[in-house]
């Protein structure tokens, strides 16, 4: 399976339906009023991490996730069918940013955990809402709020207990398989894994904890080079790290301190994240070269220990205080910080734009104005003369005056075509 890390999406809530204009008419009911109907709300969308997902990779094949819209309303105060939410699902451990702004949405640690990313318009209100003692035939309705749409960067931190770390070809892979039933691919010639391997270890109490395999980090990764800057963030949610040094190399100290440097380079938490030295291919040495390093090793770590994942010489003995020490030390906390997120409330599409098309003909944009035009009848004057209140406590008309326009000029909104006349003077 192709191991994916990182995703765009982009969500559209539900839009809401529109309120409608209806009446009354039955047999032997006199003055029966208004009966339009409510529009039904939008659908929402939320994001659901879900562990039993290790990649994004559907996201690959699907990018556009939306909701479903809210039902108009309709006659005999029948309300319309509110749009159903969306639940995407991510794997545990997903971080969710506002490619907008740049924003943390969220960071989806635990499984089930969900969040709201875009919540649905309201649908508008049937005209039977505006009934009063004083208008008891109102001519109007309102239309449902638009959606949400939203771009958004998924990027998954794998949720393991234990960080495999080393050079390329140290043994990292060789070992994941020999404690567990993941199967990453091996070779026997400096070859590095190019994807991280996530292997369950059994302990005896029954239950287990995960061990990742992160791809071999090489000098210069926390800036980018090679594969280490990819997958460096996969380690941050590690309990520990195991780092495993290959005995047969050339300068097995200098490689241990070159990985080291890089994970300082890339956080003060990664440099500070306790360490086992798993000193590995000791079938492959003299007994001399192993005491040796055995004895250097100490000097930069408590727990050192000599092993083969080949032979699985001592590697039993490693799982073990492994497991004990997944015991030990707790989950670290997220770093990630989280603010409130507005962008998934704001249905605001009131701002308006103004466009002179000819020389007496004004043609005014929007969203929310455009809605209101497509509820509103121009042969209603009622409907018409509650259009006018609404552009002007919206500012549009100020505006025009702004632009010069004058009276008997010509102002189009949506499918309506008006007559302009100031009568503020």
């Amino acid at each position: 399976m192709n191991f994916i890390d990182k995703a765009k999406i982009k969500v559209i809530s539900g839009r809401g339906g529109n309120g409608a204009v209806a009446w009354r008419r039955e047999k032997f009911v006199d003055k029966g009023g208004p009966a339009g109907g409510d529009g039904g709300r939008g659908g929402d969308i939320y994001l659901i991490a879900d562990e039993s997902l290790s990649t994004l990779l559907d996201f690959k094949f699907k990018s556009v996730f939306k909701a479903q819209s809210g039902e108009n309303g309709r006659i005999k105060n029948q309300h319309g069918k509110g749009g159903e939410d969306l639940k995407i699902k991510v794997p545990a451990g997903t971080v969710v940013k506002d490619l907008k702004d740049g924003k943390i949405i969220a960071d989806l640690i635990h499984d089930g955990q969900e969040v709201l990313i875009a919540k649905g318009g309201r649908g508008g209100r049937g005209n039977a809402r505006f009934c009063t003692p004083q208008k008891r035939a109102p001519q109007f309705c309102e239309p449902g709020e638009p959606p949400i749409e939203r771009e958004l960067a998924l990027e998954l931190k794998l949720i393991a207990d234990v960080g495999l770390l080393g050079m390329p070809n140290a043994g990292k892979s060789t070992f994941i398989s020999a404690i567990s039933s993941a199967k990453p691919k091996i070779a026997d010639y400096p070859f590095t894994t190019l994807v991280p391997n996530l292997g369950v270890v059994k302990k005896t109490t029954g239950d287990g904890y995960v061990v990742a395999d992160i791809p071999g980090l090489i000098e210069g990764a926390s800036e980018g080079i090679g594969l280490g800057h990819d997958f460096l963030r996969h380690v941050e949610r590690c309990r520990f790290l195991v780092h495993i040094v290959d005995l047969t190399q050339e300068n097995p100290i200098e490689n241990y301190e070159k990985i080291n440097q890089e994970l300082a380079k890339y956080s003060d938490r990664l440099a500070n994240l306790y360490q086992i030295i798993a000193l590995n291919k000791i079938d492959a040495i003299d007994d001399e070269t192993k005491e040796k390093y055995y004895q250097l090793f100490k000097k930069y770590a408590k727990d050192v220990f000599l092993i083969s994942a080949v032979t699985r010489e001592n590697v039993d003995k490693l799982t073990y205080f492994m497991a004990q020490k997944v015991d030990e030390i707790e989950k670290p906390v997220s770093d990630v910080v989280v603010e409130e997120d507005t962008g998934a409330y704001d249905n605001d599409d009131s701002g308006f734009e103004i466009v002179k098309a000819a020389k007496d003909t004004y043609i005014v944009m929007g969203g929310k104005i455009k809605r209101l035009a497509a509820v509103t009848d121009e042969r209603n004057r009622q409907q018409i003369l509650r259009l006018q209140n609404i552009l002007k406590g919206m500012g549009v008309f100020d505006e025009l005056r702004k632009q010069n326009i004058k009276d008997g000029d010509t102002v189009i909104i949506g499918h309506l075509e008006m007559e302009f006349y100031d009568d503020e003077y």
